[in-house]
């Protein structure tokens, strides 16, 4: 694969994810290409102005070779389905085996599909993520790592049991690390102090988030 900072990307489907991605991609610099079968979408991509389309079947090795995949960087399977994702990356690799695959996951556990792409994604957990973030109050989840570690963005409330204390006074279950003082925009410390009202980025394994949580929110 090319190293450049603007990549060549070929992203197979149009759907809001992955016209959404399109947009992302051309915002930053990168050179687009959007697969599409179907033609009623295709007119409407024109009119984007975000990328170059080709109209077709990506499962199909002649419309696929139409992307000159030898000199793109990333492909993206996006569509809906996932034989069509696990078929795009699978020909993609090997017309290009350089080229990095991105395929969209239709289920949310993706280990059955990590030796067919470089990266599974799962777009509906990020829109749960937003869902979560707009309802709570003073917990913001940030992102999941390949681990499964949450990063968590926690307000310190008033009453809540590490509020005043600091850092080495505090015992925080295991799997979790209390990261950086967002407003200060520091690595914290053993002699940081957890002021009520401040806000840290927090790394947590799935089974002490909630611990965490009412340490910082009560």
């Amino acid at each position: 694969m090319a190293v450049s900072e603007d990549l060549r990307v070929v992203i197979v489907g149009s759907g809001r994810t992955g016209l959404r991605t399109a947009r992302f991609l051309d915002d930053r610099g990168h050179d687009v290409v959007i697969i599409e079968r179907n033609p009623e979408r295709v007119a409407e991509l024109v009119d984007e102005h975000v990328a170059t389309i080709i109209e077709g079947d990506a499962t199909d090795s002649a419309v696929l070779r139409q992307a000159d995949l030898g000199r793109v960087d990333v492909l993206v399977a996006m569509t809906d389905t996932m034989g069509t994702n696990f078929t795009v990356c699978t020909l993609a690799k090997d017309f290009a085996p350089e080229i990095r695959t991105v395929m969209r996951s239709v289920f949310e556990t993706t280990r059955d599909y990590a030796d067919y792409a470089d990266e599974i994604i799962f777009p509906e957990r990020a829109g749960a993520r937003t869902a979560v973030n707009a309802v709570e109050h003073g917990v913001r989840s940030l992102d999941d790592t390949a681990a499964q570690v949450e990063l968590l963005e926690i307000e310190v409330a008033p009453a809540a049991p590490v509020a005043g204390q600091q850092l080495a006074e505090t015992r925080f279950p295991q799997g979790s690390v209390v990261i950086s003082n967002v407003e200060q925009s520091h690595i914290v410390s053993a002699e940081t102090e957890l002021n009520p009202g401040e806000t840290y980025v927090v790394a947590v394994e799935p089974d002490v988030a909630d611990e965490v949580r009412r340490l910082f929110r009560g």
